[in-house]
């Protein structure tokens, strides 16, 4: 746990020190682009998330992480250049935000496909808040590191920073790998060194085939098209509001503080038990009821303390019970879809909601219906998500049940 800890902590630190650039990047871009951004995000995260099967089917399973966060590691090495040699701000900025919105998803799903990979159902119910904490108190360090080195030092040297945060990322990893095969092989659900095989497109079908995977899908379409509601909103409160880049910046880096803060309060102390003696189904039902409220808070009241407030709550929630309670999920399905099943979920539907959602608000705009209203309108989408939320915890425990009487009563060889 210390491993998986500490090894999130890298991650999200790595990732955090590069947000509040995006979102300054967001505006910088024109927020008239932002549906266009969503777009583009789509098409290079279903690109990526191809790639990433095909690595998948191909690599050794402990060495997907390392793979992954040095190609990773080469394209932010890229940006540092481009940033220093003054190439096409604008542009620049646009690029940036979308590979931003591609890294995120994919070094925080690589991770926490290691981890469903490696505990079972009941230790990530007890620890994978804990886990969650690191990447918790790794988003608070990068914020508080942007917000005292760019005045010093700039952007691009932040780059290079993120860098050398993912190189500790791969040491930890690679040590955590080392350890569940060597130290803890009850724990490990299949060898590390197993390549998974299968084509590109086996996350698709898997997702598609399974009354499972396409709750899952649901739970985060939802999230995600109620998250892009939300993100509309905060650019054109912020911007209306707020006219510098800097003040915007700064504004956001405070709601990212405040975010993790609160996160790593609740994953050290709350998460843990919620998850076990509360459930599953409830830690996922707590965030659609809480977007809820929060989008008919910004349809009465849109100022920017409301729109701190909202994503202040939602995120906590989100990274704190919502996140690990849909990662207990995983730990009950085959080795396989934990990579490939999982990594089509977090990439591909999570970002093509995005993109129906940017269409969705903007044209609602285009038709004369004002921003209370579309938040309104996506009151009932949250609500949706509250049903889901408790069917999915039961599919859980019917699969833990059947896990459990497979492992008392094991299937033996009939001529033994």
């Amino acid at each position: 746990m210390l491993l998986a800890f500490s090894c999130f902590f890298c991650v999200l630190s790595s990732f955090y020190i590069l947000r509040p650039i995006r979102e300054e990047m967001g505006i910088f871009g024109g927020r008239e682009n932002l549906p266009w951004l969503f777009t583009a995000t789509f098409v290079v995260m279903v690109l990526a998330a191809t790639a990433y099967a095909w690595l998948v089917a191909r690599v050794p399973r402990g060495r997907i992480l390392p793979w992954a966060y040095h190609f990773f590691s080469v394209n932010l090495l890229l940006f540092f250049a481009l940033w220093e040699w003054g190439v096409g701000r604008a542009v620049l900025a646009r690029v940036y935000f979308v590979w931003v919105s591609v890294f995120n998803l994919l070094v925080v799903s690589v991770f926490w496909s290691l981890m469903a990979d490696t505990f079972r159902s009941q230790q990530g119910k007890r620890l994978f808040g804990l886990v969650s904490a690191g990447g918790s108190a790794g988003a608070i360090a990068g914020p508080l590191l942007t917000a005292l080195l760019v005045g010093r030092i700039g952007i691009a040297p932040l780059f290079l920073l993120s860098i050398a945060l993912l190189q500790a990322a791969i040491l930890l990893g690679s040590r955590f790998v080392r350890w569940a095969e060597r130290e803890a092989p009850g724990t490990l659900q299949a060898q590390a060194a197993d390549r998974l095989g299968g084509g590109p497109f086996a996350g698709f079908r898997a997702v598609v085939s399974s009354p499972y995977y396409l709750g899952m899908a649901g739970l985060m379409a939802l999230y995600s098209i109620c998250s892009t509601v939300v993100y509309f909103e905060q650019a054109r409160i912020v911007g209306d509001a707020l006219h510098e880049p800097a003040a915007r910046t700064a504004l956001f880096a405070k709601i990212d503080l405040a975010v993790n803060l609160v996160s790593a309060a609740t994953q050290a102390f709350g998460t843990g038990w919620l998850l076990t003696w509360a459930g599953v189904g409830t830690g996922l039902a707590l965030l659609p009821g809480l977007t809820s409220i929060g989008l008919v808070g910004l349809a009465l009241w849109p100022t920017v303390g409301m729109i701190a407030a909202v994503q202040i709550g939602r995120r906590s929630v989100h990274y704190a019970v919502e996140r690990p309670a849909r990662e207990v999920l995983y730990t009950v399905v085959p080795p396989e879809d934990k990579y490939k099943a999982k990594g089509f979920l977090d990439t591909v539907v999570y970002r093509g909601a995005d993109a129906i959602g940017g269409w969705l608000t903007t044209g609602l705009g285009a038709l004369g219906l004002g921003a209370a209203t579309v938040s309104i309108g996506a009151v009932p989408l949250a609500g949706i998500g509250i049903p889901l939320a408790y069917w999915m915890g039961r599919l859980l425990k019917d699969k833990e049940r059947k896990r459990k009487e497979t492992e008392r009563w094991p299937v033996t060889d009939v001529a033994s």
